[in-house]
């Protein structure tokens, strides 16, 4: 069943307009080898991971790192790269294997009835996974909330240190194109604006990895 959302037309109704996406849907930049995710950063751990091809001290291991494969949330989320301590906006090209290997991992920030069994088989996984997921409202240009949600795979433990050590392709920095997009927004260019935007299909997931993150089943467009 498609989910609804509303829109105001230039006569003040609202009228009710089908969601384009599946409610929870992995869309990301992808090859046949691998998936672009976003992070931002400040300049000294953003320069340090461009020079060194993964990320490196001043990066702290032992902290929590976000990985979202959709870049307007980045976007939202960073202020489009305007936010004190995520000034810069870098695209990180992973490994399929490796991102399949965290969502394998991974678990639900929050209870979710139609995934697990019961709140007790929710905990329990919760306390043994070093990966979580959330699935946050994607945004727009303007940074408004759509119907649809964008996922976000937090990385602790073994799971960071795979990130760094075997996962990362490459890295490069968005920051221009990020700060290019805002400024066409600010004038009002949307067109043009969303031109330069990465172009983020689905993303191709097995039944059993859709099933341990949540994902909206393919035949269910809730």
């Amino acid at each position: 069943m498609a989910r609804w959302r509303a829109r105001v037309v230039g006569s003040g109704i609202i009228v009710a307009m089908a969601a384009a996406f599946p409610y929870r849907q992995v869309r990301a930049e992808h090859d046949d080898d691998t998936i672009t995710v976003y992070q931002a950063y400040p300049p000294g751990i953003a320069d340090a991971a461009l020079a060194a091809g993964t990320f490196v001290a001043p990066f702290k291991r032992e902290r929590m790192t976000w990985i979202k494969p959709s870049f307007l949330w980045m976007a939202y989320r960073s202020g489009w790269a305007g936010k004190p301590g995520q000034e810069r906006v870098l695209a990180v090209r992973l490994r399929r294997d490796g991102f399949a290997w965290a969502l394998a991992h991974s678990c639900l920030s929050h209870y979710d009835p139609d995934t697990h069994a019961d709140q007790a088989a929710w905990s329990r996984r919760l306390r043994e996974s070093p990966v979580r997921i959330q699935w946050d409202p994607e945004r727009g240009l303007h940074h408004e909330p759509l119907a649809h949600r964008a996922i976000q795979v937090g990385l602790r433990d073994d799971a960071v240190h795979r990130y760094v050590d075997e996962w990362i392709v490459s890295i490069a920095d968005l920051t221009p194109l990020t700060r290019t997009i805002a400024d066409l927004v600010e004038i009002g260019r949307l067109d043009e604006a969303r031109a330069q935007l990465p172009a983020e299909p689905a993303y191709p997931l097995p039944a059993d990895l859709a099933e341990i993150i949540g994902a909206t089943p393919v035949t269910d467009r809730r």
